[in-house]
């Protein structure tokens, strides 16, 4: 007999939620039947976020520092990136602030990626599209085509380990607490930045401390970011196939305790077990560290 040769089985959302009714003793029939598993499947992949790392969730951002002049640099930057569409860019200034003339939203740009493109700190409101923008130390005026999505930002959770790059060369930065970051005398001290800080908003942005001194050193940092939601039924979920069983067992949790309560203890006992496997796979391998005591300072 000859196997498969096949390694690409996966179960879209229907599937799963199939998977998961039938282990209730229960059949998927209805339309509302399938919306109520894809709100249970995203509430469980909240869950898992606060569960622990979940390795494909980490992705790396690169990010370029700006600083407007001598005397003023940007410090807290989106916790991931924020672009926005423009007329054109050419006239805009690295580091200079942008307000919109209809809106009022201000932003600070930290790159200009191309001609009708900026990367940008987090807006202090939703700019209009169409309206115009102004810098405001180059004058420079050209008008937003739509206002910059926030998605990216949003969908961050934490930063695991982040670097400052300068001349191809990182220098690892050490992670403060809100408490360290507030209790620095002078915040607007520039320099090689050392120290980092991550405020956990909805919309989340990390603190880099120095000020930069210049605009070409760039912060690189692991972050780690939601899963995608699941949205349609056609869409296979955001996850390595080692999870799916957890998955599977998780929304048949989910679904007896709305459904079936009489399967609940059972079903969150067998959820529990798959999700401890494939948490416990889901881990960085690297060399084992194997402290082996000396007893010779002990012999007679």
């Amino acid at each position: 007999m000859a196997t498969s040769g096949s390694v690409d089985f996966t179960l879209d959302m229907v599937e799963i939620a199939e998977e998961a009714f039938e282990r209730c003793g229960l059949e998927l029939r209805t339309g509302y039947d399938s919306k109520t598993a894809r709100r249970s499947l995203n509430l469980l992949f909240a869950d898992w976020a606060n569960r622990g790392l979940n390795l494909w969730t980490v992705d790396q951002v690169t990010q370029t520092v700006a600083q407007l002049s001598t005397s003023s640099a940007i410090a807290i930057y989106p916790l991931g990136t924020i672009t926005a569409t423009v007329g054109a860019s050419t006239g805009l200034s690295i580091g200079e602030t942008i307000t919109g003339g209809t809106s009022a939203v201000t932003a600070s740009i930290l790159t200009k990626p191309s001609s009708t493109t900026v990367t940008v700190t987090v807006p202090s409101g939703t700019f209009t599209s169409g309206e115009t923008i102004t810098g405001g130390s180059s004058s420079a005026s050209t008008t937003i085509s739509a206002s910059p999505s926030l998605a990216d930002v949003q969908a961050s959770g934490d930063v695991l380990e982040a670097v400052i790059r300068r001349s191809s060369e990182d220098l690892s930065i050490t992670r403060i607490s809100r408490q360290d970051y507030l209790s620095i005398t002078k915040k607007t001290t520039q320099g090689r930045p050392t120290e980092f800080y991550v405020d956990r908003q909805v919309t989340p942005t990390i603190t880099i401390w120095p000020a930069p001194e210049n605009s070409t050193d760039q912060i690189i940092y692991y972050r780690v970011k939601k899963i995608q939601d699941a949205d349609s039924a056609v869409n296979t979920p955001d996850i390595p196939f080692r999870f799916l069983p957890c998955l599977v067992s998780g929304l048949a949790y989910q679904i007896a305790v709305k459904r079936s309560p009489d399967r609940i203890a059972m079903l969150k006992t067998i959820y529990e077990e798959e999700f401890q496997r494939a948490a416990a796979e889901d881990i960085e391998h690297g060399i084992p560290l194997l402290l082996v005591p000396s007893y010779q300072s002990m012999r007679v």
